[in-house]
């Protein structure tokens, strides 16, 4: 079933279907895609068309949202022990 969602930078996503999370780290509109990152760490460029065949919907970002990102220092989380 057809997605209505805009992809969004920044924005969390998960697959209806896989339970795959994944996040949008950039909207390339010369090549006409999206970048994705997935919560361990793939990246993956969809077409516009096929972005909107996802079975898709937002979610949160994850409480520890870090899976995907190299280079984070704990300090710059913002977490209190």
């Amino acid at each position: 079933m057809p997605n209505e969602l805009d992809p969004q930078v920044d924005q969390w996503y998960a697959h209806l279907d896989k339970g795959q999370r994944f996040y949008v780290t950039a909207i390339d509109e010369e090549e006409n895609t999206v970048d994705i990152q997935h919560f361990d760490g793939d990246i993956e460029a969809i077409e516009f068309a096929a972005w909107y065949d996802l079975d898709i919907e937002w979610i949160e970002a994850p409480e520890d949202w870090t899976g995907p990102v190299d280079n984070v220092e704990q300090d710059d989380l913002g977490y209190t022990e």
